[in-house]
């Protein structure tokens, strides 16, 4: 990661939760928010979140976009300095995109983020994002470098016949157990991502199980109601 951008996962300690809508204390998450934005030296008031609704949408980040007005979506892009872009989860997979090299005559750089759920995997969200980057910034693919945060790992996604049925183009993502099935989400986010001209070499995955490390990380299928840690990519002015 070039110093021209902050990129940074987040975890259970010593941040905490950084979600409004689990159920938690809104003065403390508050307090989380600003916990971080003095670690991280970046100004509140301009990072981005979203009301992330396990879609395939895209928003590209405009002046009315702020901490205070969440865009409902599950994905981001933008180009301006100075503003992080934030991407909660506590199983899903946080993937961060970022590009220095935008082709004439948009000149600049580029960032994105993803939450990538079961259904985000599904849609192809990422090739959305890469889309998006591409015809709003004149992104190449081939230039674009992957950060993908802990998520919950095919050790412990335990799913039913009904969403193996429903999964047709992607049963080389399960394993068969012996009453169900078990996915493996990130398996499909990094086949959609070289797909879409990725280089492997451009692609780093954290690659550690939410599930099995409740102690760092907050895990939706393992706790159930708990809280949820984050992913934060800025270009640096």
């Amino acid at each position: 990661m070039s110093d021209e951008y902050l990129c940074f996962f987040t975890s259970r300690e010593p941040i905490g939760n950084l979600a409004f809508h689990v159920g938690d204390d809104i003065q403390r998450v508050n307090k989380n928010h600003l916990l971080l934005s003095q670690k991280l030296a970046y100004e509140q008031e301009h990072l981005v979140h979203m009301k992330q609704i396990h879609s395939n949408i895209v928003h590209v980040v405009t002046d009315e976009d702020g901490f205070s007005s969440p865009p409902t979506c599950d994905a981001l892009v933008t180009n301006k300095k100075n503003t992080p872009l934030m991407v909660m989860v506590a199983d899903c997979t946080p993937v961060l995109f970022y590009d220095s090299t935008c082709e004439v005559p948009f000149g600049c750089k580029a960032i994105g983020v993803a939450h990538v759920g079961r259904e985000g995997a599904f849609s192809n969200i990422v090739k959305n994002v890469l889309k998006t980057m591409e015809q709003e910034y004149g992104s190449c693919a081939k230039d674009i470098f992957i950060e993908i945060g802990s998520s919950i790992g095919v050790c412990c996604y335990e799913v039913g016949q009904e969403i193996y049925d429903k999964a047709q183009p992607f049963h080389y993502a399960f394993t068969k157990g012996d009453t169900s099935y078990y996915l493996d989400v990130n398996k499909i986010i990094l086949t959609q991502l070289k797909e879409c001209g990725i280089k492997e070499e451009n692609i780093k995955n954290e690659g550690v199980c939410t599930a099995c490390n409740t102690k760092n990380y907050f895990s939706y299928r393992k706790e159930g109601k708990t809280g949820r840690f984050a992913g934060i990519l800025m270009i640096r002015d």
